[in-house]
């Protein structure tokens, strides 16, 4: 007999590539009625959102979970350009054009967070709402801001993902070992540093020496798809999304500064090292029609370590303002 997680897992449709202008994304879809599109972030898949998926399918909601470009069985653009928040909303806009559908809600973890976030600033006629998972609705940080607290790029990962080739050269080799290392169950802070919890920092460098004490949130399967997956298309593009930061604060200069008006949801995880949950707070001070949700005992990689209860506050909060008979 097939335990909850594993019918959980069977629900997760197969996917399909579908032409988004001048790429092609691999997209999950299932359901009827408003549509949901799930983000996923960094080092991730659409297979990160896949354990909640079902329960918003059986919630009344068109579900949508996509590889981002760079990832995944997605298409890998060539230039660093190509990964800008132009280009990334650019995406979720041409896909909702080929799915035919006018306005969705955006969910999504980390940097897709900062995607989804984006959505209303660039593209509000087509947002129902925003989930930030994690992520707070807040500015990006500039290189120059980086590099004012942390003057050697190696110490801080996003300035060192700023250095051409250089983490891709040290992450590739290193596939399975990163994702063995860092997607684990966080744990309750204790004093030692977490993943990103010491400033100056750089966990990828630090692949042998990182903290095991949480379990790991990959079981071997998983594990097989998530390096068959990045060995495939290698960090290039992933890696490029922080290249353009700078760029994006060109492109968005109102992100984390626009008040936003529309239905908001920020969850956050109590034990997030990366992203701890008083930056919610950054959300409220900017959303003023907004609910605020804390899960307890969850690190950063909230779909993966608290997905039903995830599913749950989500379904709750999509079935008060967008299922049937809401305003």
């Amino acid at each position: 007999m097939q335990t909850h997680e594993e019918r959980e897992l069977t629900r997760f449709p197969e996917p399909r590539r579908v032409r988004v202008g001048d790429i092609a994304l691999s997209v999950h879809e299932a359901g009827a009625g408003p549509a949901v599109v799930l983000c996923h972030g960094f080092p991730e898949l659409a297979r990160s959102w896949q354990h909640p998926f079902g329960a918003l399918v059986d919630a009344g909601f068109r579900v949508i979970a996509l590889d981002q470009r760079g990832y995944g069985a997605s298409d890998v653009p060539k230039a660093v350009e190509d990964y800008d928040l132009v280009h990334l909303t650019g995406d979720l806009v041409g896909l909702l054009d080929a799915l035919e559908i006018e306005r969705a809600v955006f969910a999504g973890h980390d940097w897709g967070g900062i995607v989804t976030w984006a959505m209303p600033v660039l593209h509000p006629e087509r947002c129902l709402g925003v989930i930030g998972v994690n992520t707070p609705y807040t500015a990006m940080l500039s290189t120059e801001m980086m590099q004012a607290t942390f003057p050697d790029p190696e110490s801080f990962y996003m300035l060192w993902f700023q250095q051409p080739d250089v983490p891709e050269q040290f992450l590739e080799p290193r596939t399975r070992q990163l994702f063995e290392a860092i997607i684990r169950r966080g744990h309750k802070p204790d004093g030692s540093p977490g993943l990103f919890g010491s400033p100056g920092r750089n966990p990828f460098l630090d692949l042998d020496v990182l903290d095991r004490k949480g379990e790991a949130l990959l079981d071997a399967a998983e594990l097989d798809l998530y390096t068959a997956a990045f060995e495939r298309t290698g960090f290039f593009g992933p890696i490029s999304w922080y290249r353009n930061v700078d760029r994006n604060r060109e492109i968005a200069p109102e992100l984390g500064e626009k008040e936003l008006g529309l239905p908001v949801l920020q969850v956050s995880a109590a034990w997030d090292a990366a992203i701890p949950p008083a930056a919610a707070e950054l959300t409220k001070a900017k959303c003023s029609d907004v609910e605020v949700n804390l899960i307890e005992e969850c690190g950063h990689w909230t779909q993966l370590e608290k997905p039903e209860e995830l599913a749950r506050i989500m379904v709750d909060w999509l079935v008060r303002r967008f299922g049937e008979g809401s305003p």
